[in-house]
């Protein structure tokens, strides 16, 4: 599998089965996408802010479902694996993508996997073992939380320090290893995470002694 960012936007999600892996992927989807979730009950859980569609959905009308949605991605997380084969065929016969959440979903090859993320704007990292193994990808997921706290801050930073290295006219190869110094620099990463010292100024430090001796202004 090759992982792929996709742009939700003005699309519309259909999650099947309203249990607590219908609310979690529900909740996955609704901060971008439009998102409908049909079942015939509904977990004590958070959806989102999806739309809940008390219906029970059968195999022989997941093509109808498919048609009055018109979905960019399908969910099939219901218990039933019949409804969630049906619903998938239907899905791709529609041209959607479709995300079996059930255990033939780890064996079906078509189904996308939806990764644990780490998420700090603008920096999206995601963590997927192909469906082996979730309770892995939640822990790595725990860890990059832990370890790359400040990291949209740090994407900030750093650009507006390419955006001011090219204005001076510094030769590309020196903003790159100037970028990459303020990148590892544990006393930058202290400074966004906890606020002791000015991140800008500390990455200026960084900066100016990657270079030596060639000028730049801020």
């Amino acid at each position: 599998m090759i992982p792929l960012v996709h742009d939700f936007r003005g699309a519309t999600v259909l999650v099947v089965g309203g249990g607590p892996v219908g609310a979690r992927k529900a909740r996955r989807f609704a901060s971008e996408a439009d998102v409908v979730v049909v079942s015939p009950a509904f977990a004590d859980a958070d959806f989102g802010g999806a739309e809940r569609v008390r219906a029970e959905p059968t195999p022989g009308e997941a093509g109808d479902w498919i048609e009055r949605t018109d979905p960019a991605l399908v969910v099939a997380a219901t218990g039933d694996e019949e409804v969630n084969a049906a619903f998938a065929a239907a899905a791709r016969d529609a041209g959607a993508l479709v995300n079996r959440a059930d255990e033939a979903g780890a064996r079906d090859a078509e189904s996308v996997v939806v990764p644990a993320t780490f998420e700090d704007d603008p920096v999206t990292v995601a963590v997927s073992t192909s469906g082996e193994s979730p309770a892995l990808s939640k822990y790595l997921r725990e860890r990059l939380d832990e370890e790359f706290a400040g990291a949209g801050e740090m994407a900030g930073l750093t650009g507006d320090l390419r955006a001011d290295l090219k204005a001076a006219g510094v030769a590309a190869d020196r903003r790159r290893d100037a970028v990459r110094a303020v990148v590892r620099s544990n006393a930058v990463w202290k400074a966004l995470r906890t606020g002791s010292s000015n991140p800008r100024k500390t990455a200026e430090g960084v900066v100016s002694d990657a270079l030596g001796d060639v000028e730049w202004s801020t």
